[in-house]
């Protein structure tokens, strides 16, 4: 339901006039319409060579763990474990050889494509686009301060006159009303904006995001071929979305654009470890998967510019069967609508190399948990979709992929709790060596111990070639060898991201074990809005949160030493993170040790080292916004 702004002057309303269009409901057990799509013709080569290569990767390793427990005979927890290995391993070989294609896909300068210029050149533009705002509860100066910041930028740029945008607010707060209005009527002062900047207010946030995303279509879209959606925490520069404009405008095939977000404005240490990897590693992931993705790419829910047309044709998402948390509306929407437009015959793309696109972390491990439980509950929920009629076998991938994230949290749990078992078997419980039934010779419990040495060390190589081959492309491009501090600084934050990742990585896995059972025993997540502002969390508040996790290790650290030293040192890693959960999501949280390693150059980035004028615009803004307001107005 539209807002009524008494203080608004007649000629300025908040809303233009309602020019909208159809979006009919998908029915998912029957194909869509499809209109004709042009597929990558080298797409088929590059998924034999990725998907291949792990399969093939994945076979060796199996039959390396077999040789480990095959001597004397395959127990039932041996065969188990096997089991889990070759899914877990299949998991991060896929990984591994998508890596290496982003390794080689960075040198060759490549993840641009449709027809958007390296050399920054900007085109001329011809439709009009909307920018697109959801907004659930969030601070409203600061997500004002965001928008102006891209409205200036697209000013900057020459292109303004092609671009509209509609703050999409879903807010139930009360307390947030009043504000969010006044923020909304102040950016329209300060942009001299208001025939560009529109604000409206559903009273009942029906479907969440996806929902409000739907509703803007249906009253508005016909004015606007094309649509960018943003998240509270967005910003991109104007030369990204004149891009994206363009490439859409000559592209007609194309429904979605995605582009890479980079993770900035982190002050907590947590936040500057999620941005130093981000802008480190995240590259090579995603010119990996936009490789051999193709015309078949994936969707993340913002900072993409999408066919208006398309998307009222294709991605009216129904309600699936069932109770909560699997039935109901989809949470997850953004993979299920790039789904959705394949299925339909519209072409989804990923450029990665595309720079100007940003957005912010959870600035500690707790905030990253609660978001982690609703993402958890989408990407469960997506195990109903994965039998969806007419959907190509990536988009299928893609599903997989989201729920296997979770999934594998509790398998990794249960593959090293099976570890304990029979490592407890074999140093305690007395064997049989004369089972029931005629045998000529003893059965002897026998494992391979050399051959499970080397093959730990390859699953930790498979593990960080990927990382390694990321820090190699840091060192190659200059600029970014140069961003992040310089080549023995870069290496300083890389051995620092990877051990506190290593160490932080079990308390994930607790905590996303935790997700997954909640989920599968019928628990709701809710929808709490994100924290964007780091800061601390104080200690006890902290140690009342992860005493179950530091039980939970000592408990493991207790029974592994009993078994034996060398395998209490086998299993440190994982203990050691959870032993240490408290202090170590304590003193993450902490902005004013992040700040400190800013100070000294450790997990930099380029947009700190040399600054980007969205950025800086935005913090200026925020930190002080009378001001800067006033300075932009009478400038």
């Amino acid at each position: 339901m539209t807002t009524n702004f008494r203080d608004l002057p007649i000629l300025s309303p908040a809303l233009p006039p309602e020019t909208g269009m159809e979006m009919p409901v998908q029915d998912l057990s029957t194909p869509a319409q499809r209109r004709k799509a042009q597929a990558m013709a080298q797409a088929f080569w590059r998924r034999c060579l990725v998907l291949g290569g792990a399969t093939g990767l994945t076979g060796f390793a199996a039959y390396q763990m077999y040789a480990v427990v095959r001597l004397g005979g395959v127990t039932i927890i041996e065969g188990a474990i096997l089991g889990l290995f070759c899914l877990l391993f299949a998991w991060i070989a896929v990984s591994f050889t998508s890596g290496i294609a982003g390794f080689i896909s960075m040198l060759a300068q490549g993840g641009l494509g449709l027809g958007i210029a390296a050399d920054g050149k900007l085109p001329r533009l011809r439709g009009r686009t909307a920018l697109l705002m959801p907004t659930y509860n969030e601070d409203p100066e600061r997500v004002m301060a965001g928008l102006q910041a891209i409205y200036e930028q697209i000013e900057v740029v020459g292109a303004i006159e092609h671009f509209d945008i509609f703050i999409l607010s879903d807010t139930t707060n009360p307390e947030l009303f009043d504000s969010e209005e006044t923020a909304f009527l102040t950016l329209r002062d300060r942009t001299n904006g208001s025939e560009r900047i529109f604000y409206r207010r559903r009273e009942k946030n029906i479907e969440r995001k996806a929902g409000n995303i739907a509703d803007w279509v249906r009253r508005w879209g016909g004015a606007y071929p094309q649509m960018l959606i943003l998240d509270a925490d967005s910003l991109m520069s104007g030369e990204s979305i004149v891009h994206l404009a363009a490439a859409m405008e000559r592209n007609p095939g194309v429904g979605l654009i995605q582009t890479l977000p980079m993770v900035v404005n982190g002050t907590s240490l947590f936040a500057r470890l999620q941005q130093f990897a981000g802008k480190t590693y995240g590259p090579l992931i995603a010119h990996g998967i936009a490789w051999w993705h193709g015309s078949e790419g994936n969707y993340w829910g913002h900072n993409a510019i999408i066919r208006t047309e398309a998307f009222a044709q294709q991605c009216g998402l129904p309600h699936l069967k069932g109770r909560k948390p699997f039935g109901g509306h989809i949470l997850s929407h953004d993979f299920v609508e790039a789904a959705l437009l394949r299925r339909g015959g519209w072409r989804v793309h990923m450029v990665p190399a595309l720079d100007g696109s940003y957005e912010e972390s959870p600035p500690s491990l707790w905030d990253l948990a609660i978001r982690d439980r609703r993402w958890c509950q989408g990407n469960l929920q997506h195990a109903g979709l994965l039998t969806a009629r007419g959907l190509h076998w990536v988009s299928r991938i893609h599903f997989l992929n989201g729920i296997g994230s979770y999934l594998a949290a509790p398998l990794w749990l249960l593959f090293l709790l099976l570890g304990v078992v029979a490592a407890f078997q074999a140093g305690f419980v007395r064997p049989d060596y004369f089972p029931k039934g005629l045998a000529l010779f003893p059965t002897w419990p026998q494992q391979d111990p050399i051959r499970a040495l080397w093959l730990f060390i390859g699953t930790l190589c498979v593990l960080l070639t990927p990382k390694l081959l990321a820090f190699v492309v840091l060192l190659v491009q200059g600029e970014r060898r140069r961003g992040a501090g310089g080549a023995f600084r870069a290496f300083l934050s890389l051995i620092l991201e990877t051990l506190l990742s290593a160490l932080l990585a079990p308390v994930t896995m607790i905590n996303q074990t935790g997700d997954v059972i909640s989920i599968l025993l019928g628990q709701d997540s809710g929808w709490k809005p994100q924290t964007r502002d780091g800061g601390g969390v104080l200690f006890r508040w902290v140690a009342r949160r992860y005493a179950l996790h530091t039980v939970l290790g000592m408990v493991l650290a207790a029974a592994s030493y009993a078994i034996s030293t060398p395998f209490a040192l086998w299993m440190a890693p994982v203990t050691a993170g959870l032993v240490l959960a408290i202090p170590l999501a304590w003193f993450t949280a902490s902005s004013a040790l992040g700040v400190a390693l800013q100070r000294w150059g450790i997990l930099a980035i380029p947009e700190e080292r040399r600054p980007v004028d969205v950025l800086v615009r935005a913090a200026t803004l925020r930190a002080h916004p009378r001001i800067a307001g006033r300075k932009l107005i009478e400038g």
